[in-house]
Parts: structure tokens; C-alpha cells; sequence
């Protein structure tokens, strides 16, 4: 096992350097860059960037530079934990992130643990009453959320719950108005966190359910679960732990994807609530063509995608003893 995490830890290096480069080129290949955002927005303030301070500012981004001596210039920052700063606001890129990251952590650690407590129980449940009244209901539930768009869902929350009833506020994540005191602060989380998570929730929740279903019908009928069961144990125990721990298996596949919602965060229910995450970074940083923050984004996610990969692929030894890596 210490070989085999070795060995990926490895290839990591390699995986991170191709996307980087790729990404980079296709930043670059994007219409637009720092200076000519910086010019537009002088323009439509009524203001005017000469020449001299359009080529001074390129100097300044190193954009006067060939492409792959500001993709150098890049990395040899980044291998020395420097992200740079950011175009658009003169700050470091890592101070952005960090500012944001949590606001995105909350919304989505939150969405995340109500996905899975509800979608795993409800998959499992659905496979054992299968074909049942209940199965066929959860199972078109979750046609219609994966059909659903989740830009349209959350715009309809907010024009119900947040516009027409007025009953959650419509962006932000917390009021500086809120009264002093444990009980005021829980009610205010409550108010500002319920749309943009059930927005997130209720699109995941389909998607886990169906894998989680899936999965439990490819163990339940198996020869070890009718051993459990003619052995004497209840059906809890043999769906439970017998069959879940099996089913569990595919979906330890999507710690990858987990770890990059995490990072990122849903950018469209951000966006759409304001609310001041990374994927509405991500977002902002695009369009004003930051460069230096883009690329710490995708990179981070990059490196979600990999160690979430990597501690799945860990946890497949753990949830099935006969996992070997040699």
C-alpha cells in the first residue's frame, strides 16, 4: 500500500504540470486579456488610458512577453508556494482564496451532508422495496431532479421563497443588521443558508440516489446475502452490513468530484444568491481575465480531483479486504 501511494503521489506531478499548461494555453488563446479589461472599464467610466501606461501596464503583467516565458515565469512562482497577485484587485491570489474558501466550504459541506443523509438511506430503501409503490415514486423523483436544470431551480426558489413570499432573503450569506446572541445567530444562518442549499441539495440528491440504488441492487440478490440471512441474522443486519458495505464500493468513485465541490463550490446557485464563494470568484476572475487567480482555481481543483481519486481508491482496501495494491 505505502508503494502504491507513493507511486501515485508520483504521477501526480506530471498530471498537475499537463493542466497546467493546457489551461494556461487556453487562457491565453481567449480574447482579451488584463489590459484591455482595464481599458474598457476606464472607458466606461468616462476615462481614458494613454499608450504609455497601456505598455507600462502590460510590462506589468508580463504580457509583452512571449507565452511561454509567462508560463515559466508562472510556475517558478508556484513551485515557490507563490500563486502571484491578482489582476483585478492587486492582491495576493492566496488571500482571495482564502477568504472565500470557507464561505464555500460551509454552503457546500452543508448541501453535501443532507445529499448523503437523505440520498443514501432513500437508494438503499429503494432497491430493497423494488418495483414497489415507493420505488417507482423515488425513482421518478429522481428523473425529474436530474432533469432539472439547477440555474432554473435555484431561480425559481428565489422567486417564490425569496421575491414573491419574501420568506429568505435573496443574496448574501449572513445580515449585519443581525441582533447580538446565540439564537438570533442560528436564525439568521438559517434564513440566508436554506435556499442555496436546497438548491445544491435537491439537484445532488437524484444523482446520488440513483448510484446508490444501483449499487444496492447489484449486491442484495447476491449467494453471501441469502448465506446472511439463512444464518439467522435480521434484515437490518444483512442489508446493512452486508450489503451496504459491498454497495458502498462505487460510491467511494465520486470522493474525487466531492473534493472539487468543495473547492469550487456550485457556481451557479453563487452566482445566482451572491453568494461570496469560490465558484463566484471563479466566475468574476474569468471575466475580468485574472489570470493568476484562474489558474490557482483550476489547479486546486486539480489537485481535488487527484487526492480525491487517491483516497478512494485507499478507502476501496478498507470497505473490501480482498483490495489489493501491491
Amino acid at each position: 500500500m505505502t508503494a502504491f501511494i507513493i507511486r501515485r503521489l508520483l504521477w501526480m506531478v506530471p498530471i498537475l504540470l499537463g493542466v497546467s499548461v493546457i489551461c494556461f494555453a487556453l487562457l491565453k488563446q481567449a480574447p482579451g486579456d488584463p489590459v484591455s479589461i482595464l481599458v474598457a472599464d476606464a472607458r466606461q467610466a468616462g476615462q481614458q488610458i494613454s499608450v504609455e501606461d497601456r505598455a507600462r501596464l502590460r510590462e506589468q503583467y508580463g504580457l509583452d512577453r512571449p507565452v511561454y516565458l509567462q508560463y515559466t515565469d508562472w510556475l517558478g512562482q508556484v513551485v515557490r508556494g507563490n500563486f502571484g497577485v491578482s489582476t483585478r484587485t492587486n492582491a495576493p491570489v492566496h488571500e482571495l482564496i482564502m477568504a472565500r474558501l470557507p464561505n464555500t466550504l460551509r454552503l457546500m459541506g452543508a448541501a453535501l451532508i443532507l445529499t448523503f443523509a437523505i440520498a443514501l438511506p432513500l437508494g438503499i430503501l429503494s432497491a430493497y422495496k423494488q418495483y414497489s409503490r415507493l420505488d417507482y415514486f423515488l425513482t421518478s423523483f429522481n428523473f425529474i431532479g436530474i432533469s432539472i436544470p439547477q440555474f432554473w431551480l435555484a431561480l425559481m426558489l428565489l422567486y417564490l421563497f425569496g421575491v414573491t413570499l419574501g420568506w429568505f432573503p435573496t443574496r448574501g450569506m449572513g445580515s449585519p443588521y443581525a441582533e447580538p446572541g446565540l439564537w438570533n445567530s442560528i436564525v439568521d444562518v438559517f434564513r440566508y443558508y436554506t435556499l442555496p442549499v436546497i438548491s445544491v441539495t435537491l439537484v445532488s440528491l437524484a444523482g446520488y440516489m440513483r448510484y446508490q440504488r444501483a449499487a444496492m441492487l447489484e449486491v442484495i440478490r447476491q449467494d453471501y446475502m441469502r448465506t446472511a440471512r439463512a444464518k439467522g441474522l435480521s434484515e437490518a443486519v444483512v442489508i446493512l452490513k452486508h450489503g451496504w458495505r459491498n454497495a458502498l464500493i462505487p460510491i467511494l468513485t465520486l470522493l474525487g468530484y466531492i473534493l472539487v465541490l468543495l473547492i469550487e463550490g456550485s457556481i451557479v446557485v453563487e452566482v445566482i444568491y451572491s453568494w461570496p464563494g469560490m465558484g463566484d470568484l471563479a466566475v468574476t476572475s474569468l471575466s475580468q481575465r485574472d489570470y493568476p487567480v484562474v489558474m490557482a482555481i483550476v489547479m486546486l481543483s486539480a489537485v481535488g480531483i487527484l487526492v480525491g481519486t487517491l483516497i478512494s481508491d485507499i478507502l476501496y482496501a478498507v470497505v473490501d479486504p480482498r483490495v489489493r495494491y501491491d
